[in-house]
């Protein structure tokens, strides 16, 4: 099996955003760019 370093270092990039955003950012600023993180992130890796 092989494993796309960037691939997975995205994934856990995605991972600790979704982690994050549960426990609830107050910050709108950073809220938004989480979100946007978010997606782009699951665009590059076709999750969406």
């Amino acid at each position: 099996m092989k494993v796309n370093c960037n691939d997975h270092g995205k994934t856990m990039e995605l991972l600790a955003l979704r982690v994050k955003l549960e426990k609830g950012i107050s910050d709108p600023v950073e809220l938004s760019e989480v979100k946007e993180r978010i997606e782009i992130l699951e665009k590059e890796l076709g999750l969406n």
